[in-house]
């Protein structure tokens, strides 16, 4: 089993460390690590640094640091702008999207979204979202952690800008002709892809985003919920772009 990783402000530059706060109560409370024992430090922006335990505290451990790497970002960078699901669906597709290599997850207010981040529910929404990426990546043992945009959200039209500017662009959709498996893919720069919430994404919204330069694909015959749709989707992109 790979080492388990803990995610600091930003790694040690000495031969030793005391990983204390929420990561070390959880290093030393709930995963138990014993003296001997081996961890990953990450600074959520490519550096890791693998350390040995060396004595463990009340919430602490004390580890010390054997070697560092930074892993280089993601290019071309994939970014999924997810409808906002209602109940815990959303938090679902971050979660899987995390694990299988989301850079960026931007929550769209879509038309036909029923829930609707507004005010402090909103923020709090949002936050939930990041929390889930980074306790996802976590797991995923990701020396970058996912980004989550929005302010808490964004409009359709933030979408179609950010469409406009992406190296390539695509909105999944289940009466598109063309197959993702087969879209044509740049070497560099963001590959935006959009999914809409459960009730799908409006004929307007289509309209919008092919006026932005998205172009609609599907994955297949199957329709699959809002959940499971990008993380399909981002295995079929990170097979192709040989990230897997």
């Amino acid at each position: 089993m790979s080492a388990p990783l803990f995610l600091v402000k930003s790694l040690p530059v000495g031969s030793s460390f005391t990983l204390d706060g929420p990561e070390g109560h959880h290093a030393a409370t709930v995963q138990r690590l014993r003296v001997g024992e081996a961890l990953i430090l990450a600074d959520g922006r490519g550096g890791t640094a693998s350390a040995e335990v060396v004595a463990v505290g009340r919430g602490s451990v004390d580890v010390a640091v054997r070697e560092r790497a930074q892993a280089p970002a993601a290019d071309p960078r994939l970014v999924v702008v997810q409808g906002i699901a209602k109940g815990d669906r959303g938090e679902l597709a971050v979660q899987a999207m995390t694990e299988t290599g989301v850079d960026e997850i931007v929550p769209w207010a879509a038309s036909r979204s029923v829930a609707q981040w507004r005010g402090d529910r909103g923020v709090k929404a949002r936050d939930k979202w990041a929390a889930t990426a980074r306790e996802a990546a976590k797991q995923a043992r990701r020396a970058w952690l996912p980004t989550v945009a929005g302010d808490p959200d964004c409009s359709t039209k933030q979408v179609a800008a950010r469409l406009a500017d992406a190296a390539a662009a695509f909105v999944l959709h289940e009466e598109a002709t063309e197959r993702l498996t087969a879209a044509a893919l740049p070497a560099a720069g963001e590959i935006v892809l959009v999914v809409g919430p459960e009730g799908g994404i409006s004929d307007a919204e289509v309209d919008t985003f092919r006026a932005a330069g998205a172009i609609p694909v599907r994955l297949g015959d199957a329709v699959l919920r809002t959940s499971t749709a990008g993380v399909a989707a981002l295995a079929v992109l990170a097979t192709r772009l040989g990230r897997w």
